[in-house]
């Protein structure tokens, strides 16, 4: 776990970073996010220990980063955006070389990378040099880098920037694996990437935090309701008001209507801990109406990010 108390970074008179405050669970992914300039890289910098904080405080598993600097670094794996990387070094000998760094016992080496090169996938490109491979490989070495040591922490700033649509999903599926044995914070500008990883969101503005909270519930506050919409097969006012008798629904409204074919906005309560989905379903197998498309109207992470960015 990490715990950020009022954390502020001052260049002159310029505060970089203002006060931010939050925690990252155990086996959490928290996606980190904020326009350009507005203290990301600063903040991930102070966390890692990089950089020092003017005031305020970050622990690592209860372990004070400036005061305990080294067991604090060592539960944390860090990618910065530009893989620390040499070229002209073999992969297997770059990675032996963060073993020398992270004080990795000898004895312990061979089957410890072996289980890091095996879980990022780069056993093909082991004995390759770094120079020689594609950007996607370079990534996975990054990775691989900051899984060194087991840390129980892993930070990753823009794990996926320059990859070709493949290999995104290639990085996407390994973080989810990542995911289940460590707590994950990862910064990108692929907002549709954290939506897709992140149990919670931290979004900053100017320094300052300015929303955290899971994607769902950003989502419900923005649009201050919770939308699905229902595309069917059957009779309009029959299903109307069987979707409307449902625990949680507020209102059915006819989107569109042609034929036997209708499309339903249904609003729900916006603090039901019903899934309505399933609801949704029982009702139209009972009916046997075909269910064509059931998805929710909620704003996107898109859409909430540049509502809260813009109006901090």
């Amino acid at each position: 776990m990490i715990e950020i108390n009022n954390l502020v970074k001052c260049y002159g008179n310029k505060k970089a970073v203002n006060g931010i405050s939050f925690t990252v669970n155990d086996d959490e992914v928290l996606g980190f996010l904020g326009p350009n300039g507005a203290g990301k890289s600063t903040t991930m910098n102070i966390i890692t220990g990089y950089l020092s904080s003017t005031s305020g405080t970050v622990k690592v598993n209860g372990h004070d980063i400036l005061e305990e600097p080294e067991l604090a670094k060592k539960d944390i794996g860090y990618l910065p955006e530009l893989p620390p990387l040499y070229n002209d070094m073999v992969v297997l000998e770059y990675l032996d070389f963060i073993c020398d760094l992270k004080g990795i016992k000898k004895s312990e080496r061979k089957e410890h990378l072996a289980r890091i090169v095996s879980m990022v996938k780069i056993t093909s490109v082991a004995d390759r040099l770094i120079g020689n491979l594609s950007k996607g490989y370079k990534q996975r070495v990054g990775i691989a880098q900051a899984l060194v040591g087991n840390p129980s922490i892993l930070i990753l700033d823009e794990p996926t920037v320059g990859l070709d649509p493949n290999q995104i999903i290639e990085i996407r599926k390994l973080i989810k694996t990542l995911a289940k044995s460590h707590s994950v914070i990862i910064s990108s500008h692929i907002l549709s990437e954290i939506q897709e990883i992140a149990d919670r969101v931290v979004i900053i503005n100017n320094g300052k935090v300015a929303a955290v909270d899971t994607i769902t519930d950003l989502s419900k506050r923005l649009s201050g309701s919770s939308r699905l919409l229902l595309s069917f097969k059957g009779p309009l006012k029959e299903v109307s008001e069987k979707i409307h008798g449902l625990p949680g629904v507020v209102d059915v409204r006819t989107r569109v209507s042609n034929g036997d074919i209708h499309e339903l906005e249904v609003t729900l309560v916006t603090n039901s801990v019903t899934d309505l989905r399933a609801g949704i379903f029982f009702v139209m197998s009972k009916g046997g109406w075909p269910i064509l498309e059931l998805r929710s109207l909620d704003p996107s992470l898109e859409e909430v990010f540049l509502s809260i960015t813009s109006a901090v």
